[in-house]
């Protein structure tokens, strides 16, 4: 699906024609052109050659029914992982993939072990959501929230992630609100500043996961060029222009970086009224084991007493390799 193909094909239609054509595709959630019946069946027939709407992937769901993993297949053969989270209370959040792969490597993640393909095209991105509106459309529910949390590194691909959520945001689209909408980024500083500049008001994440750069080099290759100090730099550049939020995520890996020592470096690091820190129990890949439940609530007691903000994630999805850092396109 290339939504450029689509305005190519109606630019001599009437320009009311591609706010009926958004209306059926992204409120409407149809999956054939033949329920667009705003349209006249010549455009439809067109539509129906030119621009084919089908998606092709297959589903694997969590036995208690919360986590759906989507791998789909794109035009080009390529595969990519996406992932639906419902959280029971009326929220349906879906993470989003932006790459084929990832080339940063991190040792925790099973995408990195993927190596990189290519980049999603904007209009790849937006079927990923659009495939879980007609998932949840037969269950009258609709994606609520949405965060590039995927597959691949979104400000390597900054131009396509932009455009997929200002179609997100549209009114005539999925009408997704700005602040229901997060981007995790490894802390590419130059795309940190990219986005201080935007008008939406999007949430910033920042996949952390170490206190210092000799820990955070071994894990994430990344931090060679973006170290520790230059991150932090530019986030708090950002919080200051923004007066937005902004998440640290932090992955407990047994032995690794969940100790004492550790909470207390990340504590200094965090001293900001707009940063928050986010546990996330490591979801095993093969290399790391998780931290221990006791050695989690050390570490976040840690960081309480020391005033900063915090939050545990809940496990989404392990079982079906749908979790935080478990998306390699694996059957």
């Amino acid at each position: 699906m290339d939504l450029q193909i689509l305005y190519e094909l109606i630019k001599n239609e009437p320009s009311f024609r591609l706010k009926q054509i958004k209306r059926a595709l992204f409120f409407d959630v149809i999956e054939d052109w033949d329920q667009a019946t705003t349209l006249p069946k010549s455009l439809r027939d067109d539509l129906k050659d030119k621009f084919p709407i089908s998606i092709k992937a297959e589903c694997h769901v969590s036995k208690d029914n919360s986590t759906t993993k989507a791998l789909i297949t794109l035009d080009d053969g390529e595969k990519v992982e996406s992932v639906l989270m419902k959280h029971g209370d009326g929220r349906n959040t879906v993470c989003l993939s932006c790459e084929v792969g990832c080339p940063l490597g991190c040792e925790f993640c099973a995408t990195g072990k993927m190596g990189f393909k290519r980049n999603l095209t904007y209009s790849e991105i937006i079927m990923q959501l659009l495939f879980f509106e007609r998932l949840l459309k037969k269950e009258k529910g609709r994606v609520t929230n949405a965060v590039f949390m995927g597959m691949g590194e979104p400000f390597l691909n900054y131009d396509n992630v932009m455009e997929s959520i200002r179609t997100m945001n549209s009114e005539e689209c999925f009408n997704i609100g700005a602040r229901h909408i997060s981007i995790s980024t490894a802390g590419l500083t130059d795309g940190i500043e990219k986005l201080s500049k935007e008008k939406l008001q999007v949430n910033l994440a920042i996949s952390f996961h170490a206190p210092n750069d000799e820990l955070r080099s071994r894990l994430m290759p990344i931090n060679k060029k973006y170290p520790i100090g230059d991150i932090m730099a530019a986030v708090r550049k950002y919080a200051n222009a923004t007066k937005r939020k902004v998440m640290f995520e932090y992955v407990m890996i047994s032995g690794v970086n969940d100790g004492e020592k550790e909470a207390r470096e990340l504590s200094k690091l965090m001293r900001h009224r707009l940063f928050l820190v986010n546990l996330i129990s490591y979801n095993p890949t093969g290399l790391f084991s998780p931290s221990e439940g006791e050695a989690i609530k050390v570490f976040k007691d840690i960081l309480l007493k020391n005033a900063v903000s915090v939050t545990q994630r809940y496990k989404f999805g392990v079982g079906i390799d749908a979790a935080c850092g478990q998306l390699a396109c694996k059957k």
